[in-house]
């Protein structure tokens, strides 16, 4: 089993999360603020979690999701901000999200049926397959057949 890929799929959505809440100011993302409190190896490096966690935010970088200044020795990404394609992906509605004939006024569905919505519920909700599924849904370029414009 590839561990390391739950955790990737956990620290992408958290850390999108963190910056779809933010958005759109520029905030520092800490490592720490996703994973917890992480101890040196013997060397002073970070932990192998805390530098997988450090190189899921920079992937995120690398393929467009967020941007940031700088980094802040290994601890954080400096005035970090979702890009567009990263606010489009996690606004987007996710099919099926709501029961339908469920009573809850259009705004009230409308954000339930987000993303950014359904990935925080899994993440409170520690549903391992669901934060799985639903980060691997943010990362397909197309939902409900439109193309996405980024």
């Amino acid at each position: 089993m590839d561990l390391q890929i739950d955790d990737f799929y956990k620290d992408a959505a958290a850390g999108l999360l963190l910056l779809y809440q933010a958005f759109p100011r520029k905030v520092a993302l800490y490592v720490e603020d996703l994973i917890g409190r992480e101890e040196p190896d013997e060397f002073g490096l970070p932990s192998k979690r805390h530098q997988s966690c450090l190189g899921t935010l920079l992937w995120l970088a690398e393929e467009g999701y967020i941007r940031f200044d700088s980094t802040i020795a290994y601890d954080a990404l400096d005035q970090a901000v979702l890009t567009e394609k990263g606010f489009l992906r996690l606004s987007r509605s996710v099919p099926h999200a709501l029961r339908e004939g469920e009573p809850l006024p259009p705004s009230v569905r409308r954000v339930h049926a987000t993303l950014a919505f359904q990935l925080r519920e899994a993440l409170t909700q520690r549903h391992g397959e669901r934060v799985a599924r639903l980060t691997r849904l943010l990362f397909e370029s197309t939902l409900n057949g439109t193309s996405d414009i980024v």
